[in-house]
């Protein structure tokens, strides 16, 4: 069973993303939801034991980080923890400089206009 956790500030992309999420995977899926990266920190620290294998998160949430984006912070306090260096980073965001932070992190990414195409989650779903 794949164990996903989506971070994103707002509730309906956070509902967009565990729909697809469950089509994709059908039942044999784990979704954790929160709703800020600090709320996402938290869910990587008690899940420790048994850590996500993929991970979403959005860019633009709470601005407590500037001059990173929220999303930025977040994806350095995954990249801190060892037993999330075989999770799958996932950008899904708005932000104009995406494609640059998901190359300094070494990470995946889908801009949010993508996710309606019929194939945006295919390359969460080869995991």
């Amino acid at each position: 069973m794949k164990r996903i956790l989506i971070v994103d500030d707002s509730p309906k992309w956070v509902q967009y993303h565990k729909t697809a999420l469950l089509m994709l995977f059908k039942e044999n899926v784990f979704i954790e939801c929160a709703n800020s990266a600090r709320e996402g920190v938290e869910k990587l620290i008690y899940s420790l034991d048994d850590p996500f294998d993929i991970i979403l998160t959005d860019m633009q949430m709470e601005s407590d980080f500037l001059p990173l984006y929220a999303g930025e912070w977040f994806i350095k306090q995954i990249q801190f923890f060892k037993e999330y260096k075989d999770s799958k980073i996932v950008i899904i965001s708005a932000a104009s400089n995406l494609a640059m932070i998901a190359e300094k992190y070494n990470v995946d990414y889908i801009p949010k206009y993508k996710c309606r195409d019929e194939d945006a989650y295919d390359k969460i779903g080869e995991i």
